[in-house]
């Protein structure tokens, strides 16, 4: 079935039996007028019919997603109208002053029957249509689930006891000396980092307050490792709250700037993170600058993410990668409704 519909195999069967039993029923111009009439009316009922199709289908559908339902009756009923119009100008034509035949050159007749003819037509598209998308969203659906149980195996694999894990972090942390303040907190970041790793990230959504102090404690961690002279900045819009959100979605872009940021010895070396939210758009944009030391930027967790991307968000997102001899662009839009 999936190659059924990557192929377009369904267009080229709904077009082959429409044009064939379309012509069969017309063959009787090519005995009573000629070849020329006969491959002339087939064109031009077929193009109109695939106009009115794909309009509806590719630009008026789209139209119900966004609410605009007087705009989609109107665009619609246009259409078809005018299919209506146009192939009855043409059978005028044909049966007057071709044909002859006078009492078939009729206005209104034809005019029913025409956008009946392409009522039918659409209406049996559309069936066609929305069970493709019906068949696409639920092979994606059994997708993500899929990998979401694969995930779920593989992340209960690889998960050390956390109780032991915290009970080593909380050991360490006593252990510490009291004045040393930022070995403290450096450890308190990582373990907070870890309990949302382990504990809270089990869902499919969570609350972006907490995936947003989950990439400042990142970002915090990093400045600690990098050199004083470099210019790190993580800036959040302030109204980016009060909205769920899928976990450990943007780390992968953040952590990749960190990777393959430059390491110059006589200027800056830059990373610069910002997040904002425009009405129901979330945008990412990422920049580091390079040395071309390493290789380019991406992986393993780029692959991964983009696949998230177009499971989680399918055709709901943009992603922008710019390399550049020294620097490194990444602008990610998601739409979040």
């Amino acid at each position: 079935m999936n190659r059924f519909f990557r192929y377009h195999l369904d267009h080229i069967a709904f077009w082959t039996l429409t044009i064939g039993f379309h012509a069969y029923t017309r063959i009787y111009l090519i005995n009573k007028v000629d070849v020329w009439q006969f491959a002339l009316e087939i064109f031009i009922r077929n193009a109109l019919l695939a106009a009115v199709i794909y309009f509806n289908l590719l630009v008026v559908v789209p139209k119900i997603s966004k609410g605009k339902i007087f705009l989609w009756i109107l665009l619609s009923v246009g259409s078809l109208m005018g299919y209506a119009l146009l192939k009855t100008a043409h059978d005028l034509y044909l049966y007057e002053h071709v044909i002859g035949d006078i009492k078939r050159a009729s206005f209104l007749p034809n005019t029913f029957y025409n956008f009946s003819i392409v009522l039918f037509y659409l209406a049996f598209a559309a069936a066609i249509y929305l069970s493709k998308q019906w068949y696409v969203q639920r092979e994606l659906l059994r997708q993500v689930q899929l990998e979401k149980l694969n995930t779920e195996l593989e992340y209960l694999k690889a998960q050390m006891n956390p109780h032991f894990l915290f009970n080593s972090i909380n050991t360490i942390f006593f252990q510490i000396n009291k004045e040393n303040t930022e070995a403290r907190e450096t450890l308190g970041k990582f373990s907070d980092m870890l309990r949302y790793q382990l504990y809270e990230c089990n869902s499919s959504d969570i609350a972006i307050e907490k995936e947003l102090a989950y990439l400042k404690n990142y970002v915090e961690l990093q400045k600690l490792r990098r050199n004083t002279n470099d210019i790190i900045e993580f800036t959040v819009a302030d109204d980016l709250r009060n909205f769920s959100f899928p976990p450990m979605l943007l780390i992968p872009f953040i952590e990749n700037a960190f990777k393959h940021v430059s390491n110059f010895t006589d200027r800056p070396n830059e990373v610069k993170i910002s997040l904002e939210k425009t009405g129901s758009e979330l945008q990412l944009r990422v920049f580091n600058t390079t040395d071309g030391s390493k290789k380019e930027n991406g992986g393993i967790g780029m692959k991964n993410v983009k696949r998230r991307l177009d499971l989680l968000f399918p055709n709901r997102h943009k992603l922008d990668v710019r390399p550049s001899a020294n620097q490194f662009h990444v602008t990610l839009i998601l739409q979040l409704v």
